[in-house]
């Protein structure tokens, strides 16, 4: 005969909503009736003895939410892992549960007591016994999954919460006979969801409605067809018994005030144990070292928020606090992930940031062969903007020409070994190339703070605040350019048709001619319109001095495309005299190199603009080469495209009335970043009045 089913509960004599460590507990504080309480309770325990054969654990005093037995700890078989509360409020309820497992022979499994895991709350056996279900994100930590499956040898896949009503796994998850699967999807990240879809067929999945979520559907007591809820819509219903379950409801509004229902009032206790079944679980963990101003420069917080982010979870080993302003901190942390994918998408991210592996033996860089021109190996490293080293045979190279979203080449030759950033067009069949995130270091520029200390100028910081004043902005970006000229530096320009537009041109115009320009980049239009008001006096047919429409003045910029196409360039038809002043003129009258990239939606084009792509990124990035500045002025896609090109240490003010806009090109994670929010053609003219000020050369001490 077969044993049946057992389920362990805890009477409501001492229940109420003492605390809140839930959204559920939230203004219930005490408004919980005992009385209703334990008529509801009774009512389940009167349903579920029907079905299966309940044990009792007696509640105790100060404990209130001892009666969520499903906390209790995790079974199988004749082993028990005990829960580790993650709030101190439920931690007084681990011995109790400890002393009853132990007087009813399981061998008993205990977590560190600093690692939270919260039972079968968070760990549900798929009902046919293939695998545990195992969640994080609120009360589980993702290292406590690796002890579950060694305890009780079995594969452990690791599910993401990111709904806070749904805290425990078994709030929005109920694994139901037959490899059903009844959950609420909207409680899951991408990643779990894509977990569960490829672990459980469609037709077996009954993914419920937020409607049903919230009234815990999924928290569910399942033995054979019968599923015990606190409600369900009809459709749910209909739904369950489509495919063979009796829904059989049982109200538990009072339990709900403290975020529980049916399976979190329950315990099954004899889950068996499949002998063809054994450990196995992808979660992966590093131990991590960081060092430098990790909480004044916010490398901490964000290192930490964006493994969580991804889907990881953290706990710092290790944090030596830098005492003095000037003094650096370190830590030691370890980051755990699911899988080694999700691994390496935190640790690409962390390697940004300037995180090192914490062991004195770093391995080696992983390199594997091109088989094909233009294709990087599947797993190849993608390069950032920080000055990148690369472990080889024990030697830290430094990686050339860096940049954004690229690949590393690693090459023999005859000064040795050498480390290369290349986009992937450029990759040839038999090209070594990075791949992983092992023997990989990032060298972090000194935070601003340090900066100021060395430098007479420094700009306000990354990011982007339209609070901030424009003027003052301006004095330090024109400081910064006449330090640039003295020095012998080169600043170049990325700008849109909107400096025109807003007459900024001839501000433009006198920064080439003072010398403060030493690259233009730019599409087709910037030059257009451009030549089209020193030509006709007009911007997209408008009249730059009345601002107002000129009768034809839409045709404007295709007669100047046609008389600089009759010309053959702008440079010839400046130096035949026809283009007289203007941002295009100063350019070729003082040598000023100009690169015109061309779209789809471009008039003529000029003959100067390059319609090949690939050629006209080749020329932008020539253009770029030793520059010290880039004023990146109203024109976001030009922009972004310099920006990929363009390694940290470059200084960069990103211009545009747009906040977004200035916030996208500005956020790259570098302190020599700034945004200014306003009219591009009023920042020119503000910028052009305050070098007039600065009479004499600037001088570094």
């Amino acid at each position: 005969m077969t044993e049946p089913i057992r389920i362990l509960m805890c009477a409501p004599d001492h229940y109420d909503v003492d605390y809140v460590i839930n959204p559920w507990m939230e203004g219930n504080i005490h408004k919980s009736s005992r009385d209703k309480a334990v008529e509801q309770w009774s009512k389940l325990n009167f349903v579920l003895n029907d079905i299966a054969q309940v044990d009792l654990v007696q509640g105790q005093p100060g404990v209130p939410d001892m009666v969520f037995t499903a906390n209790a700890g995790l079974v199988l078989g004749d082993n028990a892992v005990l829960s580790r509360f993650y709030h101190p409020e439920r931690q007084g309820e681990e011995p109790y549960f400890k002393q009853w497992f132990e007087d009813n022979g399981f061998n008993v499994f205990e977590l560190p007591q600093d690692l939270p895991f919260e039972g079968a709350g968070d760990a549900l056996l798929d009902r046919e016994g293939r695998w545990l279900w195992a969640g994080y994100g609120f009360r589980s930590e993702l290292d406590s999954h690796p002890y579950l499956a060694k305890w009780l040898d079995i594969e452990v896949l690791s599910l993401r919460l990111i709904d806070d009503r749904f805290y425990h796994l078994d709030t929005c998850f109920c694994p139901l006979s037959g490899g059903y699967l009844l959950y609420y999807p909207g409680a899951f990240d991408s990643y779990s969801n894509h977990i569960i879809e490829g672990r459980v067929p469609a037709e077996k999945r009954i993914a419920i409605a937020e409607t049903d979520a919230i009234n815990f559907a999924c928290n569910s007591v399942n033995v054979g067809q019968s599923v015990v809820m606190n409600k369900a819509s009809d459709s749910l219903k209909q739904r369950l018994a489509d495919v063979g379950f009796e829904v059989i409801e049982t109200p538990l509004t009072e339990f709900l005030k403290a975020g529980g229902a049916a399976k979190c009032l329950t315990l099954r206790i004899n889950e068996p144990v499949l002998p063809d079944v054994h450990a196995s679980t992808p979660v992966e963990s590093r131990v991590l070292h960081m060092e430098g101003h990790l909480l004044d420069a916010g490398i901490m917080n964000r290192s930490l928020d964006l493994v969580v982010d991804n889907g990881g979870s953290f706990k710092v080993l290790n944090f030596n606090l830098g005492v003095e302003r000037q003094s650096t901190s370190s830590a030691e942390v370890r980051v755990s992930a699911p899988d080694h994918e999700v691994m390496e998408k935190i640790m690409t991210q962390l390697i940004e940031l300037g995180a090192v592996t914490a062991n004195q033996e770093v391995d080696n860089a992983i390199v594997e062969t091109c088989d094909l021109d233009g294709v990087a190996p599947d797993d190849f490293y993608v390069s950032n903007i920080y000055p990148t080293e690369v472990k080889i045979s024990g030697q830290w190279i430094r990686v050339q020409k860096q940049r954004m979203d690229g690949a590393i080449v690693i090459s023999d030759g005859s000064h040795g070994v050498t480390a290369e950033c290349r986009i992937l067009r450029d990759l040839k069949q038999g090209d070594r190339v990075v791949v992983g995130v092992e023997g990989i270091r990032t060298v972090r520029k000194k935070s601003n703070r340090e900066l100021k200390a060395k430098e007479e100028f420094s700009f306000m910081g990354a990011g982007v605040s339209s609070e901030r004043r424009v003027e003052l902005v301006v004095e330090q970006i024109a400081w910064e350019l006449r330090q640039i000229r003295d020095r012998g530096g080169k600043v170049v320009v990325t700008a849109g048709p909107v400096v025109i537009h807003t007459g900024g041109a001839k501000h433009l115009s006198r920064l080439i001619r003072d010398g403060y320009v030493q690259g233009l980049l730019g599409g087709n239009a910037i030059a257009v319109h451009d030549i089209e008001q020193s030509l006709m006096g007009t911007s997209l047919g408008v009249d730059m001095q009345k601002g107002t429409p000129v009768r034809g003045g839409h045709r404007h910029h295709l007669k100047v495309i046609n008389t600089v196409r009759r010309y053959g360039s702008i440079a010839q038809a400046v130096n035949a005299g026809v283009i007289t002043h203007g941002i295009m003129y100063e350019c070729v009258k003082h040598n000023i190199p100009f690169a015109l990239a061309g779209s789809i939606r471009d008039d003529g084009p000029l003959p100067d603009t390059q319609m090949d792509l690939i050629k006209a990124q080749s020329e932008y990035a020539q253009l770029l080469e030793g520059t010290d500045m880039i004023l990146m002025l109203s024109t976001m896609l030009h922009s972004i495209g310099v920006g990929n090109m363009t390694p940290a240490g470059v200084k960069m003010v990103c211009v545009d009335i747009n906040p977004a806009v200035v916030t996208k090109l500005s956020d790259r994670g570098s302190v020599e970043s700034v945004g200014v929010v306003t009219d591009v053609g009023l920042f020119l003219s503000l910028l052009v009045n305050q070098l007039d000020k600065l009479t004499s050369p600037y001088h570094q001490v």
